[in-house]
């Protein structure tokens, strides 16, 4: 199997170099932020963090891809680098510190581009998680100090804990029964939103998650930390990986029933 060390070690390089970016204008009072065309807000800290990430791996990695969210693809072969410069930017602009970069290395395989590396930073959270396809999931402040994570091992979805960012997406899909019948069959859910729920299975507090609408960025590297926490990544539909255009993330062992409902009665 590949050694994605170097990787990861770039991954961290370009996370810190963000969270920098990102907290030196986390709460200003002259944040600038435009309405993009889907209606959704960018900050002048997104851009700033993803021309800053894209600088760094134009220097360490000139033949890799990108693709960000800001700025689309450029580039092309069979590495991609990933990135989301500020996942949660509705949450940073109103000063809320739930949001995170999001970085992401993937590789094409017979199945398509798969992550095989994953960084996902949250600085004012002061906490960050990342994973390498065949080394694990881990939590910490660096690669020197850090928790080797491992989603739960709840069996029953009446004894889980579910978390969701919203309702309106799943009405839009016909999907809001399928849905609330899981709320009622869960133990407990919360609306955490965004990147967290997926590392909260990756740790084992949370049990299952799910979004009905989401762009790559949003999911490469939430996808390969939950996979090797010992968790399963995958569309609503079932197909493994982030590349479904939405997302279900369980501990494995609920990751059947969770399908099931959000499908009943689509």
């Amino acid at each position: 199997m590949p050694d994605y060390h170097d990787d990861l070690r770039l991954a961290h390089v370009l996370a810190d170099a963000a969270d920098a970016a990102t907290m030196d204008r986390f709460k200003a009072l002259d944040l600038k932020v435009e309405t993009k065309p889907d209606m959704t807000p960018v900050s002048e800290a997104d851009k700033a963090a993803e021309e800053l990430i894209r600088g760094h791996l134009h220097r360490a990695r000139p033949r890799d891809a990108i693709l960000g969210e800001e700025f689309g693809i450029e580039g092309t072969g069979p590495r991609r680098w990933v990135v989301d410069p500020i996942d949660g930017t509705k949450n940073y602009v109103r000063g809320v510190p739930v949001w995170a970069t999001l970085i992401s290395l993937m590789e094409a395989g017979e199945e398509g581009f798969q992550p095989v590396v994953g960084v996902v930073s949250a600085p004012a959270l002061n906490r960050r998680w990342w994973a390498a396809k065949g080394a694990g999931a881990y939590t910490g402040r660096s690669l020197t100090s850090a928790t080797r994570i491992q989603v739960s091992k709840v069996e029953r979805i009446a004894d889980s804990s579910f978390a969701y960012a919203s309702l309106s997406g799943w009405e839009e899909q016909g999907r809001l029964d399928g849905f609330l019948d899981l709320t009622r069959a869960c133990w407990r859910t919360r609306g955490y939103g965004d990147f967290w729920p997926y590392m909260m299975v990756a740790e084992g507090s949370v049990d299952i998650c799910a979004e009905p609408e989401l762009s790559l960025w949003d999911m490469a590297a939430n996808a390969i930390i939950v996979q090797e926490a010992g968790g399963r990544f995958t569309s609503l539909d079932g197909v493994s990986g982030p590349g479904g255009g939405n997302a279900a993330a369980s501990n494995g062992l609920l990751h059947h029933e969770l399908l099931g409902y959000l499908n009943q009665r689509y």
